[in-house]
């Protein structure tokens, strides 16, 4: 084979390559199979998870009834709006965890004072966290608590105009 059919052929694999490297997020799913109702205690299933920069917290719940709002830790403490920093309402929520803090989240409709309410400490990425869905699955059959069944990985952690670029300049370097 000439090097003129050999370079699409190292294309596909330096760009599914470059594509492996960016799985490493995850979709925590709030409650998980609960989802985000009223009279559930949120602490225990928060304190099963660990949430690493660029991963994604999901609220799954009857719109007509719920809503999700980020607060600052006051709203959260009293259940008011207190540093309202984003509001959502379609029933499947994804909420992306894009800087290492302590998010606060309840709902509104008075449902707060029900138990609605989840607050999650976002870690930094580093050289210890997950940095593949394999490495994820590695982790979650050493500690069974990490997830519970409520988590999956997700493409996202890198811009995705990186991707973009790095594949553009793989084609440029192969000439196709």
């Amino acid at each position: 084979m000439d090097s003129t059919h050999l370079r699409p052929l190292l294309f596909l694999l330096l760009s599914a390559a470059v594509a492996a490297t960016f799985v490493s997020a995850t979709d925590h799913i709030v409650g998980a199979n609960h989802g985000w109702n009223p009279n559930i205690n949120y602490t225990p299933w928060a304190n099963n998870q660990t949430f690493y920069v660029g991963d994604l917290i999901s609220f799954r719940y009857q719109k007509q009834m719920y809503n999700v709002f980020e607060v600052n830790r006051t709203g959260y403490d009293n259940c008011t709006m207190d540093g309202l920093a984003g509001n959502w309402s379609s029933g499947k929520d994804f909420i992306p965890l894009n800087e290492a803090k302590v998010y606060y989240f309840i709902c509104g409709n008075g449902y707060c004072l029900g138990g609605m309410k989840v607050s999650v400490t976002v870690h930094p990425l580093n050289a210890s966290s997950p940095s593949s869905s394999a490495s994820a699955a590695a982790l979650n059959a050493t500690d069974a608590s990490h997830t519970h069944g409520s988590a999956a990985p997700r493409l996202c952690t890198w811009p995705p105009a990186a991707a973009t670029l790095l594949t553009l300049a793989a084609a440029a370097w192969l000439g196709i």
